[in-house]
């Protein structure tokens, strides 16, 4: 028995005079005891209590004393390998108590009370915490998202520029992140659409800053994992990265996880502050090298839920404001709308520097760069020839890049498929795609995996916003692009087509202030090949259904008009269907009408929507039309759209009708009956002109000719 243990023992229960004045007995095996909860040892780092009560256990043994938790190593934090290793130290909340502690008292008399005639044989009392160091860490880390750190398996081999590129982001960056650049705010925003090489730059970044110690945690979020989008896991994710590399931090973030185990499930405000703030507050930052170090958070738009990104944004903006915590904070996203708005608002953007990833064809060059030694390395280990692959392969794949690093990383990953007939015949493969892109589907597609990006952006778009995005692509892509016209077919004002369209900025950017001088520009080809294809697409596909759909209801618009009106300048509207204040009534109508028969140049017609194409009075309706107001509609396409059945009700070609028509042509004519219509034969590029012009006196309709020449008219007339 140590000196120590022997003074509280004869202090208690003054043993070695009644072993030395009364008849020794045999002692059964004494059991450990739990003993009723006790007031806790109390900690010099907080003033919170325990949240379960300090045991002795006594025990009857020979074996040498083992060494005191307070001499023990702190273990290192579980499943990550610390950015930069420290001396392991003992908790000073974990520290075993003094001679004078009341609890010890209390436990002894307790467990020994009312005992007599007991000897102990080289006793020891052994101390046992119910929490032991780094259970707080580990029960952070449970409440964190390791998969989505820079150096997890989970992202191995995880998305990096290529050797050579992008040179100029990732050196502005890094300077940034050292102090030495001109931008001085202490968050750098990086925008960028869907596909530009965002995270490959913030990657690079982050494997830049770690060896030089001026990393201090890094979020690669993914809204296609479930471990790697959770909000609630933000700041616990950073916590846990900062106690691997400061040792006073994790001690105090160690005993809070402790003594508040519900913290991780609080408010992100109320972690912020519990985890970072006030844990840094009593950390040795200055020692431990974090003043200045960057946090890299990447792709925030696909963390789950558009307030919480927002939230995000500014709390932290808040702390730097505060100057609450030391970090830089280096965030990357696409250019939604919720994000734009914070960004941009009063309270967020005077400190907040921002960069610009465009879609560009001047990175061509490196581009080629990447496919040039990536097809190295295919040939290298398939033994191919070094004219593999030709000149003309790589050109075509750099100019269908189109400046988009994800479809030039997506067309090599696709012909590297080990679970293929050799990179020779996947190269083949993407040669004829590109030449006819819808050609190639299924196990086929070289771009299965951006169809699967696609359609994760697709399906993020809130539900009532969903049918409207698809609306205004099918009516750019198959009538016509002026913004103005969509709205107007569609009837959304100005601000109810912008934020339509602001769900899908990762693919496409609107510009211009107002309908009249709005445009889309597209940062690749590939999105709308992708929402036109029903194999690629799916139930999103803007054909099919939603076609079939939009061209009822714009069917259904017209009979109602129709019906209630006398001529153009006398049209009456359902009262839900009132056009835009700005346009006239007969310029409205002319839209939908014009809508309507480019709508039907596409297949997918429904037997129904026939029927009452067939039983529209085509005479009456022209007459509504806007004065002057002209189109170009493939009349075979058309006809050849409708069943059978009904195609020579709906559209024909046959000898004009009209009384005193000299033509001896056949002539296009829509409808049957009294309802049929005659219209300008005006023909180009197997475009046939609809108007609603009088013919010259003295001349049938079938045989007017429009005022422009043929030579004026291009393909661009058809939409």
């Amino acid at each position: 028995m140590s000196g120590h243990s022997r003074k509280i023992f004869v202090k208690l229960f003054g043993c070695h005079d009644r072993a030395a004045n009364s008849t020794r007995s045999e002692v059964p095996a004494l059991r450990p005891t739990v003993l009723p909860q006790q007031p806790p040892v109390s900690s010099p780092l907080t003033s919170s209590p325990l949240p379960q009560p300090t045991q002795l256990l006594p025990s009857v043994i020979s074996s040498p004393a083992t060494p005191s938790p307070s001499t023990a190593p702190t273990p290192a934090l579980p499943d990550l390998e610390p950015l930069n290793p420290a001396p392991p130290i003992s908790s000073p909340a974990l520290l075993p108590p003094t001679t004078s502690s009341p609890p010890q008292h209390v436990h002894a008399r307790e467990m020994f009370r009312n005992a007599h005639d007991i000897i102990f044989s080289n006793p020891q009392f052994n101390y046992f915490s119910p929490s032991p160091v780094g259970f707080g860490i580990e029960r952070l880390l449970k409440h964190s998202m390791p998969d989505a750190f820079h150096n997890s398996s989970a992202r191995y081999p995880p998305p990096k520029c290529h050797l050579g590129t992008r040179k100029d982001y990732i050196a502005l960056v890094t300077d940034w992140a050292l102090g030495v650049s001109d931008r001085k705010e202490p968050i750098l925003w990086m925008r960028g659409p869907f596909g530009i090489g965002k995270s490959a730059v913030a990657q690079s970044c982050a494997e830049a800053l770690a060896p030089i110690n001026k990393l201090a945690a890094t979020l690669f979020f993914s809204c296609s994992s479930a471990d790697r989008d959770d909000p609630r896991r933000v700041f616990t994710s950073i916590a846990y990265q900062v106690a691997a590399i400061c040792p006073s931090f994790r001690e105090i973030v160690d005993r809070r996880m402790i003594d508040d185990p519900a913290l991780a499930t609080k408010s992100l405000s109320a972690q912020f502050e519990d985890l970072l703030v006030h844990t840094l507050g009593r950390a040795d930052v200055a020692g431990s090298g974090l003043d200045g170090r960057v946090v890299v958070i990447d792709g925030l738009d696909e963390c789950r839920g558009t307030a919480a990104q927002c939230e995000i944004i500014e709390v932290i903006a808040t702390s730097v404001r505060e100057r609450t915590t030391p970090f830089r904070w280096f965030i990357t996203s696409r250019p939604e709308d919720a994000i734009n708005r914070t960004v941009n608002s009063a309270a967020v953007s005077p400190i907040c520097s921002r960069i610009e990833l465009p879609v560009s064809r001047a990175i061509d060059h490196e581009i080629l760069t990447y496919l040039t030694d990536e097809f190295r390395k295919i040939q290298q280990s398939h033994r191919l020839p070094e004219s593999w692959p030709s000149e003309e392969a790589l050109a075509l794949l750099v100019e269908h890049g189109a400046g988009l690093w994800i479809y030039v990383v997506t067309m090599v990953r696709f012909i590297k498929d080990e679970n293929s007939y050799g990179p020779k015949d996947q190269l083949r493969i993407v040669l004829e795609f590109m030449k006819d892109v819808s050609a190639k589907v299924g196990v086929d597609n070289p771009l299965a995996e951006m169809d699967f990006f696609y359609t994760l952006i697709m399906q993020r778009i809130p539900l009532k916003l969903s049918t409207t995005v698809r609306k205004i692509l099918l009516v750019y892509s198959t009538t016509t692009q002026h913004l103005e016209y969509i709205a107007n077919i569609l009837r959304l004002s100005a601000e109810q087509f912008r934020h339509a369209c602001a769900s899908i900025q990762s693919v496409m950017e609107l510009r211009g202030s107002d309908l009249g001088s709005m445009d889309i520009k597209f940062y690749h080809a590939s999105f709308l090949d992708f929402m036109r294809d029903p194999q690629r697409s799916k139930e999103l596909c803007i054909h099919g259904d939603l076609l079939i759909g939009l061209r009822r209801e714009l069917l259904v618009r017209l009979h109602e008009v129709c019906s209630r009106s006398t001529d153009s300048l006398h049209i009456v509207f359902p009262s839900d269907t009132i056009p835009l204040e700005d346009k006239s009534r007969a310029h409205y109508y002319s839209l939908v009408w014009f809508c309507f028969w480019l709508l039907c140049e596409d297949p997918a017609h429904d037997l129904q929507t026939a029927m009452l194409v067939a039983e529209l009075p085509f005479n009456k309706m022209l007459r509504l039309m806007d004065n002057g107001f002209q189109w170009f509609v493939n009349p075979d396409w058309v006809r050849y759209n409708f069943p059978d059945n009904l195609r020579d009700k709906i559209i024909r070609k046959d000898k004009c009708p009209i009384p005193g028509c000299i033509n001896t042509n056949n002539v296009w004519i829509l409808g049957h009956g009294e309802k049929e219509l005659v219209l300008k034969q005006r023909e180009c590029k197997g475009f046939m002109l609809m108007s609603n012009e009088d013919p010259p006196d003295g001349v049938c309709i079938c045989q007017a000719r429009d005022w422009r020449e043929e030579s004026d008219i291009d393909e661009d007339d058809s939409s």
